[in-house]
């Protein structure tokens, strides 16, 4: 059961890669901003998308400068780092819809969920999907489960901080 999970795991990073290059780029310059400016970087969690604000703040290689979300009053210097499981969780529409309303960028990571009403997806400025729909291994019985969606945001937060320490070591050339 662990190589097929490990084989279909490896295949959802590699169709993440692919579809998402761009969304990295873009992602990564939008989060940028801020350090270059006057701005921090903030990132907010929900559920188990805790890990990456955990990896964030308490991980061996902390992402230097990063805020929590909760720790001041945001400008439209600042710029935001959302994860959900999906795009239509509440918690990260909530937070989404107050950081439209100030006028303050954000990059959104989820699950994208068509037929939601409110959607994290079409709210951010950039967004990247987890491509996370349904879990990994199927059982005997025609249902799938092994849902590792902190573990594939883990991939996409090492996509983008990777991608911005490599454009503000640009920068400060």
């Amino acid at each position: 059961m662990l190589k097929m999970f490990t084989t279909q795991l490896t295949g959802l990073f590699k169709r993440i890669e692919e579809k998402g290059e761009f969304s990295f780029e873009d992602g990564a310059r939008l989060l940028a901003q801020a350090p270059v400016g006057d701005g921090s970087i903030y990132i907010f969690g929900t559920k188990e998308m805790k890990a990456v604000e955990l990896e964030a703040f308490e991980g061996a290689e902390p992402f230097k400068g990063v805020k929590r979300i909760t720790e001041a009053e945001l400008s439209d210097a600042d710029r935001v780092l959302i994860f959900s499981r999906t795009s239509a969780d509440e918690d990260a529409v909530t937070v989404a819809a107050e950081l439209q309303e100030k006028g303050i960028p954000f990059v959104a990571v989820s699950t994208v969920i068509e037929s939601a009403e409110a959607d994290l997806a079409e709210m951010a400025d950039v967004h990247i999907d987890l491509r996370l729909t349904r879990g990994l291994l199927p059982d005997d019985f025609g249902n799938r489960y092994g849902y590792p969606s902190s573990m594939v945001a883990l991939f996409v937060y090492y996509g983008l901080k990777f991608t911005i320490d490599e454009i503000l070591a640009e920068y400060e050339e």
